[in-house]
Parts: C-alpha cells; sequence; structure tokens
C-alpha cells in the first residue's frame, strides 16, 4: 500500500517550473502552488501581469492534490442551516457563487483543453439515518423553491438502486456536479499558466515580506524579490509568516485510501451511476470511482494532523469503514492510503480579500475544488480594482479564541462529533 496521493502519483510531471534565479521584480507574487494560486497566476498572466508564483514543495502536492476529486454546488454547511442564520437573500448569494466555481472549472478545462477525465455525474447526499432523510427532505424543498429547482429527493429505493449497500434511508441529488482527476488538471492548470507566462517556482519557501516602496519585498528559501502586490494562496499551510491566519483557521486532517482496479462488472452492481457521493454523519464518509476504476473511499477518520503514522491508523479506519458499507469489497486489496489538511473557518465559509495589503483568499472548508479555481480567477479581478467581484468581501474574520495555530482542541472536536453522529 502506497502512501501517497493516487492522483499525484498517476499525475504528468509538470514540465513549466523555472529553474534559474528568481526575477529582481515582478508585478504580482503569488503564495502557492495550489488551485487558487494557479488559476490565479494565469488569470492575471492574461492580463498582461509579470506573475511569480512561489511554492514550497510541487504544484498541488497539498491540499490541492490530496482530496476526494469532487467538483460539486454546495456549501459546506446544510443549506437550511445556512438561511437560519444569515437570511434567505444571503443564502442564495453563497449557494450561486458555489453554481458559478463549477461553471468556472468547466470553462477552465475547455479553454486550455486540460486532459483530466473530467465528466458531468452529480453528487447524491446519503441519509445515513431516518431522521438525517427528513432532514435532506426539508432541504430539498428549500433549495427547490429558493435558488435551485433541479435538486431531487430519492427514495431508500432510488439509492439502493445505484448505491448497492444496505446503510442509507434515501438522498439528495445535486446534478451540477463533475468529477476529474484533480492531480491531472492540476499540472495541466499550471502549464496553461506557465503558457501564458506566469513564472512557477517549486521548491521555493516563502518565509516572510515586508512594505518596501510601493511594494513588497518578499524574502525565500531562494533569495529575496520585489512585487507591487502579494496573493497568499496557502490554504492549511503550517510554515512561513502566517499567523494571522493561522488563528483564523482550524488545520483538519482528512483522509483517503484508494482499491486495486476494480471490474466493471462489479462497480455496475456497486456503483452503476458513478456519482460523488458523501454521507450525512458530521463525521462522515465520502467516495467515487476513479478514471481507471478504482474505488476511492474517504473521510475525517480521525481528528488528528495528516502525516506518517496518523495516515496509517486513518487508512484502517476508512478500510473498516468501507467493508461495513460494501461487504463485497471487504477482501479487496488497498493500493494507495494518504492524508491532507483541510482549511477550515469557524462558520466553514471561506474568506478572501486583504490584510495588512496582502491579499488572501483561504479557508475553503473541505469544498475547495471548485472554489479555489474559481476564487483565482476573482482574486485576479479584485487585484485589478474590481473589489465587487469577490462574494465573501463583507464576511468578517475574527481569530477562534484559544487558538494560536496549533489545533490542540481537536480530540475533544472529535469526541464533539461523535457524540452528535450517536445522539442525531
Amino acid at each position: 500500500m502506497r502512501s501517497e496521493s493516487y492522483w499525484l502519483d498517476t499525475a504528468p510531471v509538470f514540465t513549466g517550473a523555472q529553474t534559474g534565479a528568481l526575477p529582481a521584480r515582478v508585478d504580482v507574487i503569488v503564495v502557492g502552488g495550489g488551485f487558487t494560486g494557479l488559476s490565479a497566476a494565469r488569470a492575471l498572466a492574461l492580463k498582461g501581469a509579470s506573475v511569480a508564483v512561489l511554492e514550497a514543495g510541487r504544484v498541488v502536492g497539498e491540499a490541492s492534490g490530496r482530496n476526494g476529486g469532487h467538483c460539486n454546488t454546495g456549501v459546506a454547511q446544510d443549506y437550511s442551516s445556512l438561511v437560519a442564520s444569515l437570511g434567505a437573500e444571503q443564502a442564495r448569494a453563497y449557494y450561486r457563487a458555489y453554481e458559478s466555481a463549477v461553471q468556472s472549472v468547466v470553462t477552465l478545462v475547455e479553454q486550455e483543453r486540460i486532459a483530466c477525465d473530467f465528466r458531468r455525474s452529480g453528487k447524491l447526499k446519503l441519509a445515513a439515518k431516518p431522521q438525517h432523510y427528513e432532514g435532506l427532505a426539508r432541504t430539498c424543498e428549500l433549495i427547490r423553491r429558493e435558488v435551485d429547482s433541479e435538486v431531487e429527493l430519492l427514495s431508500a429505493a432510488q439509492v439502493r438502486a445505484e448505491v448497492d449497500s444496505a446503510e442509507f434511508h434515501g438522498g439528495l441529488l445535486q446534478r451540477n456536479g463533475m468529477q476529474m482527476h484533480v492531480g491531472r488538471f492540476g499540472v495541466g492548470l499550471a502549464e496553461a499558466a506557465a503558457r501564458h507566462g506566469a513564472l512557477i517556482y517549486q521548491q521555493t519557501t516563502v518565509q516572510g515580506w515586508k512594505a518596501e516602496g510601493n511594494g513588497y519585498r518578499v524574502d525565500t528559501s531562494r533569495g529575496s524579490l520585489l512585487a507591487g502586490q502579494v496573493l497568499l494562496a496557502t490554504g492549511a499551510c503550517q510554515h512561513g509568516g502566517l499567523g494571522w491566519y493561522r488563528r483564523r483557521i482550524v488545520p483538519v486532517g482528512s483522509f483517503i485510501v484508494a482499491t486495486e482496479v476494480l471490474p466493471d462488472a462489479l462497480l455496475d452492481r456497486l456503483l452503476p451511476e458513478r456519482r460523488s457521493y458523501v454521507t450525512s454523519r458530521m463525521i462522515g464518509n465520502y467516495f467515487r470511482i476513479t478514471p481507471d476504476n478504482r474505488l476511492l473511499f474517504g473521510g475525517r477518520a480521525r481528528f488528528a494532523m495528516s502525516g506518517g503514522n496518523s495516515d496509517a491508523k486513518s487508512g484502517k479506519v476508512l478500510q473498516a469503514a468501507m467493508a461495513r458499507m460494501f461487504p463485497q469489497l471487504a477482501e479487496v486489496r488497498t493500493d494507495y492510503c494518504w492524508g491532507g489538511l483541510v482549511d477550515m473557518t469557524a462558520d466553514r465559509l471561506p474568506r478572501a480579500g486583504q490584510h495588512g495589503g496582502i491579499y488572501h483568499s483561504m479557508g475553503y472548508s473541505g469544498h475547495g475544488v471548485q472554489m479555489s479555481v474559481h476564487m483565482g480567477q476573482v482574486m485576479a479581478e479584485v487585484m485589478d480594482g474590481k473589489v465587487e467581484a469577490n462574494p465573501w468581501g463583507d464576511l468578517e474574520w475574527p481569530a477562534i479564541p484559544g487558538h494560536f495555530g496549533k489545533p490542540w482542541f481537536l480530540p475533544a472536536v472529535g469526541l464533539y462529533y461523535r457524540l452528535q453522529d450517536y445522539l442525531h
């Protein structure tokens, strides 16, 4: 079993990286070579700006290349909860921002002709308990009335016809959903950004920055350079001068296993529609079929940081959960097990804007595949003076009380969520 991301292991090699010295000055420095940073770099380069992307590791090597490969409409919160907390108008605006984000991915794949096994699939949220189905029914009615007439409530029998498991009591189907090979997409996006003129530096860690003249001097492991603007697209990054952001983001481990290649006949019985699936528990699971017929099965598994033994322990939890859900896979070999960090905000809504003159976009809270790509393009507009393009610009972002960067409270949060799953 390989302790690396299936997506990264099967992605092509990025050929557009810079190998020489850093330039003395560029118009924009983008910190982070994930989907947000690469999307922003491409959009800024297309506007004629000189752009340098500084990535501490490899492009899309962190959250962008370690997720479930789901690209769907749907905010991280339950929609009815969002309406209750923010009001119908604001909830509609945020839901439509995610609709726009899905379309941004579609458009970019088509424009740049990125070969990433892109297909329209939809997302099915599965009710793990009868009372969860009742909640999905209320949410479905509200979404259909307020914002999306295409959603559909499926009965337990309808769900069983497309998910060969006895665990579920119905589901909520959202049709505006896509799947793709995120490793191939990410490398294709990086190649596109480089093709349009962005300079992309891998293995280049940003160590800090300070205002200088009409811009900023950014210090890195390869030297320093000047820029008129800086965009932080760092997600849950745990190094560099990001203390202000770390107090506002909780890095939560998310873990995934991928099986050996499975026969078509088995998958036709198991998941004939081959959608993206997510369960309704607070500590739930998500799963889908990969382009080469593996079952990819993920979830929080354990409330711990990703890395080393933590990934391996979480993999065993996921293997057991997969076997309970699909007993027919109990003897199937697991080929991959990996983890990554999700950049969670307290309210699970993204944050984008400026702090101290430095631009940022992050905090996608587990729904980043589509929103990161979209917000990269949005931030290019914002940095070009179109501040109104930012759907999250009016959100305040207070520090999380008692949180100073290291999430010491994760085990307690995990116990709380497990109790909620037991009680509700």
